[in-house]
């Protein structure tokens, strides 16, 4: 039977320690999906977030992978991805605002709007992404509220419409102006902000003599704001013109209700999506699904490979055959599941908006598509240019067999590019990366996860740009440049430098030398 719970989907982005992991936990503590939220990241006995679950993860209290949540709240479905922050995982991050439907963006109160979120404002605005912005971090020393809120339309271009406002400056948070009701929402701190904070709402004649002076400074405000027309406007939010705004203290759990309520209220729900050859999927119509993640590891007794798969129209039904668009072959849905950061369980049914996980589809690869009935593909996923390159050879080479294996696995799934050629031998393949921090991943994984020790040496080129076979034939010998394919059958051309990349340009004319998407700060 398809469950016709409304579902929505989004995303979690902000430049690194904007709190994103930290909102992801208070979200699902506040849906009652956890108990406890881990707050914040590994230090003495204190957890770890459901969200962050790789060992360099916790250890760095950052994440380096994109995370699925998905939970029940008031009467709908809500499908949570958490991300990376980190410019050199950014391509991990531009895959999954390819599989939602809007963006909560995160902005620390204290550092304004960093240049990652900037690019992250950028990326949605080109996808049609709509965004809400959480002003996090409030209960810490930070720029003023107006200060802030000029700072986005500036330097964003977006005009900020605050749902709430926040009662007390920054460090001194002790609630938030509903601007819908006009009702005072009073925080109440819990220890460590573990569990759900008590907040309670206050009409505005009933405000105590210790909150006074800060609530008539936040009604002034608001007051202030509401003549300059800072209200929100759902059609102009929907069409990416404005930004509805909360202010939040994601580690201490407050604001996070009303983020959210404000989820389920204002964020659209999934809609009709459009094929590369044009043909519109509507969500009522047969199964069709994205892949945009592939994951391994998740669980250290299996070797599991998970592919994550965003429904994107129709319900899916466990054991169904689908086709694969990308070889027009079928294969079983045998094994599907629900996700929770790296709990996964058995899932009979999906409607669109949900992410599903499919086990073990070893065929399928990031930008895949799924379907039954008529034929539809949907758009890939742009892969970024690489700026640092590596060959990578096995520390031991009576490991030679898992060496292999784990830099095919890693390439499926995206964490580095594997660049190959006749010259090089797939004993010394090159691994091109946006950020230096990927080549980390790469060792970590090849140690712990395929007991692979893995060598690495540096090359110096710097910019890469896409060619064909017939580049790849005109380019050979040239001092300073050396062609790859890549192993989607990409030719890359890698220069030196941007210098040696121009005059090759301007000395070949008839070579192609495109340039690829930049991901990286």
């Amino acid at each position: 039977m398809p469950d016709s719970r409304p579902r929505r989907t989004f995303a979690v982005i902000s430049h690194p320690d904007a709190g994103k992991s930290t909102l992801t936990e208070a979200l699902a503590l506040h849906a009652r999906a956890i108990n406890e939220a881990g707050a914040v990241h590994g230090k003495g006995d204190r957890r770890g977030t459901v969200s962050d679950w790789m060992a360099m993860e916790k250890a760095r209290g950052i994440s380096i992978t994109s995370a699925a949540l998905q939970f029940a709240y008031r009467d709908h479905v809500v499908n949570l991805v958490d991300t990376p922050g980190h410019s050199d995982f950014s391509e991990d991050t531009y895959r999954v605002l390819s599989a939602v439907d809007s963006a909560v963006m995160l902005v620390d109160a204290g550092k304004g709007l960093e240049p990652q979120t900037l690019k992250l404002f950028q990326v949605c605005a080109l996808r049609g992404i709509p965004v809400i912005t959480v002003i996090n971090k409030w209960d810490r020393p930070g720029l003023s509220a107006l200060e802030l809120m000029d700072l986005i339309h500036e330097k964003i271009g977006l005009r900020p419409t605050p749902l709430t406002w926040p009662v007390g400056e920054a460090g001194d948070f002790r609630g938030v102006l509903d601007r819908r009701t006009g009702e005072f929402v009073k925080y109440t701190r819990t220890a460590g902000g573990a569990t759900r904070a008590p907040e309670r709402r206050i009409g505005p004649g009933e405000v105590e003599e210790p909150d006074a002076q800060a609530w008539a400074a936040a009604v002034e405000e608001h007051e202030l704001l509401e003549l300059d027309g800072a209200d929100h406007d759902q059609r102009r939010f929907l069409a990416g013109a404005t930004t509805p705004v909360m202010f939040a203290s994601a580690l201490q759990n407050f604001g996070v209700a009303q983020l959210l309520d404000l989820l389920l209220d204002l964020a659209p729900a999934p809609g009709a999506t459009t094929g590369v050859d044009g043909a519109v999927r509507q969500v009522t119509d047969d199964f069709s699904a994205f892949v945009f993640k592939v994951q391994s590891g998740m669980n250290a007794a299996h070797r599991d490979r998970l592919a994550y798969a965003r429904v994107v129209s129709g319900s899916f039904e466990r054991g169904m055959v689908v086709t694969h668009a990308a070889t027009g072959r079928p294969f079983a849905t045998k094994f599907a599941q629900a996700v929770f950061g790296r709990e996964t369980t058995s899932v009979e049914t999906a409607e669109a908006g949900d992410i599903i996980g499919l086990v073990n589809a070893n065929a399928l690869r990031v930008g895949d598509t799924v379907y039954v009935g008529p034929s539809i593909e949907y758009p890939p996923v742009p892969t970024f240019a690489p700026e640092h390159f590596m060959t990578a050879s096995a520390g031991d080479i009576g490991r030679y067999k898992q060496f292999r294996r784990g830099i095919e696995q890693l390439d499926q799934e995206g964490v580095v590019q594997v660049l190959r050629s006749d010259l090089r031998g797939d004993q010394n393949p090159v691994l091109a990366a946006v950020g230096p921090m990927q080549f980390e991943v790469v060792e970590d994984r090849m140690t712990n996860e395929f007991n692979a020790p893995i060598r690495f040496s540096r090359l110096d080129y710097q910019v890469a740009r896409r060619t064909d076979a017939g580049g790849a034939a005109a380019l050979a010998g040239i001092r300073g440049v050396e062609v790859l394919q890549r192993s989607d059958g990409t030719h890359l051309a890698l220069f030196v430098d941007q210098w040696r990349a121009k005059t090759t340009a301007r000395d070949h004319p008839d070579v192609m030398l495109e340039a690829l998407p930049a991901g990286g700060s």
